[in-house]
């Protein structure tokens, strides 16, 4: 039981470094997945274009394979064509293929919810005299917002969980630590153990957190519609 202990205090030193990717990439990914999401809905063809080809791929590709293109693909591709680049740390690297990698995601949940709004209230909103990219702003996003918060939610949730695939470019998160426990004491079961309870330990109250938040915001709306 002790080495069970020591494992999951062991893992239990990576939980900061895997929540502060996770937040990271769920906050710079929903200010790209936001550009994304503008794009498809956008009378431009060309930006829908490149908008729906850049989701395509990070979508269609593993976030480990992408973490290692970023991570050494990348510097020897530049360095290869004369560029001197190298990444002074690959925790850089690994956040922003996190970020991205959620902005694709997070793109289509922001789309959706910016399409389960009634096309009416953008009319409603013309018709008062706001430009389209003010009703945006003020009218519609408000309305979005609510649907997709909880999808939000899961993405960090999902997130916590990817990050996992960080250790593979050396990040020292919650399954990096448990792997160099295990290769000083060839403890293997206990080690992944301990792993695998840090994770639940942050995982499942958050998704019951955001199923309650998901349920009390359907219980409003309910209210709402029967009030109207």
């Amino acid at each position: 039981m002790q080495l069970y202990i020591q494992g999951f205090l062991v893992a239990l030193k990576g939980v900061p470094m895997t929540l502060g990717v996770s937040l990271f990439a769920v906050a710079v990914g929903a200010a790209f997945g936001l550009c994304l999401a503008l794009m498809r809905i956008s009378q431009s063809k060309v930006l829908a274009f490149l908008a729906k080809i850049y989701v395509d791929i990070v979508r269609g590709t593993p976030l480990v394979v992408q973490a290692l293109i970023f991570a050494y693909g990348l510097p020897q591709l530049l360095q290869a064509s004369g560029i001197m680049f190298k990444w002074s740390s690959l925790l850089l690297p690994a956040m922003l293929v996190c970020a991205f990698n959620s902005s694709a995601y997070l793109s289509e949940v922001i789309r959706g919810g910016i399409q389960a709004v009634e096309h009416g209230q953008m009319e409603a909103a013309r018709s008062l005299g706001m430009s389209k990219s003010k009703a945006m702003r003020l009218v519609i996003m408000p309305q979005a917002i609510k649907i997709i918060l909880p999808a939000f939610g899961n993405e960090f949730v999902a997130l916590i969980k990817e990050t996992a695939v960080l250790s593979y470019v050396g990040i020292v998160e919650i399954l990096r630590r448990g792997t160099l426990w295990n290769a000083a004491t060839f403890e293997t079961f206990p080690a992944y153990i301990g792993v695998a309870l840090v994770y639940m330990l942050l995982t499942i109250p958050l998704s019951k957190t955001v199923g309650y938040f998901e349920k009390k915001m359907s219980e409003d709306d309910t209210h709402e519609i029967k009030a109207a």
